[in-house]
């Protein structure tokens, strides 16, 4: 089962990673990080993350890493 790590305090916030990951395991966080941004979070409790990293190619900052 794969899984992706994204690094909340460099995530800008623009949720491009949102739109494309095909199963939707990637949503806006109501939190905030110390730029006062709402990163994106992986639901974890959500299996089913087909390792594709389609979020991290995306990722205009590189925050997210795809571990399979």
């Amino acid at each position: 089962m794969a899984k992706i790590v994204i690094n909340k305090e460099r995530c800008k916030g623009c949720l491009l990673c949102v739109n494309f990951c095909p199963k939707k395991l990637i949503i806006k966080s109501k939190k905030i990080n110390k730029k006062g941004i709402n990163y994106v979070e992986f639901l974890k409790e959500k299996n089913g993350c087909l390792g594709c990293a389609m979020c991290a190619v995306v990722c205009p900052d590189c925050c997210i890493e795809v571990y399979k």
